[in-house]
């Protein structure tokens, strides 16, 4: 399996923000979306032991695989050896694709509103929905999927005049639809990885 990096630090985004977890970070994506923040191409071959070896490395019960797009790789294989080491485990996707029958936790993100077709939801439930936003696409478009929670996250588009008036479109949705919730990047503003 291509991972990218495996790293310990707080969960920053969503339902789990604050949490400590390890995160398990596999190269590749099916998107290409024009905000994307991570550099998801590279990455060192590790075998499921290895990775699950270095997973336990760190004290957190909770472990958040991420990617690019997790479920390219992602087999029920890690999540038992994940598993077998105490942990639970969380899963980041774009939900372009299955996910392993015994993951923990889903989170969400997707992106068809941005890249199209290529994007197409095909999970029809997830624990959490956490849509980037940008102030122009409609998240609502999402309201068929059945997700316990909901959090509307600011797109960071990298222009700080933009970001402003993006947070405040983002808040003023919320505000206007109070089943979403916000959700800061706040590894960013706190400036940890």
């Amino acid at each position: 399996m291509r991972v990218n990096e495996i790293f310990y630090s707080l969960q920053g985004e969503g339902h789990h923000t604050g949490t400590p977890a390890v995160f398990v970070r596999l190269s590749g994506c099916n998107l290409r979306c024009p905000f994307c923040d991570t550099e998801y191409l590279a990455g060192t071959e590790m075998s499921e032991e290895e990775i699950a070896a270095r997973v336990a490395e760190w004290p957190s019960p909770w472990v958040v695989v991420t990617g690019g797009e997790p479920s390219l790789s992602l087999t029920p294989s890690l999540v038992d050896a994940l598993h077998h080491r105490g942990k639970s485990v969380a899963v980041e996707t774009n939900g372009t694709r299955p996910l392993p029958h015994n993951v923990d936790w889903v989170t969400l993100s997707p992106k068809e509103l941005y890249v199209g077709e290529a994007g197409r939801v095909v999970l029809d439930r997830a624990d959490e929905i956490k849509v980037v936003y940008d102030g122009e696409h409609e998240p609502d478009t999402y309201s068929h999927i059945e997700a316990p929670w909901r959090y509307l996250q600011p797109c960071d588009t990298g222009d700080p005049v933009r970001n402003r008036i993006i947070v405040q479109q983002t808040i003023a949705y919320v505000k206007a639809h109070p089943l979403w919730r916000l959700s800061l990047q706040t590894h960013k503003l706190l400036n940890i990885r």
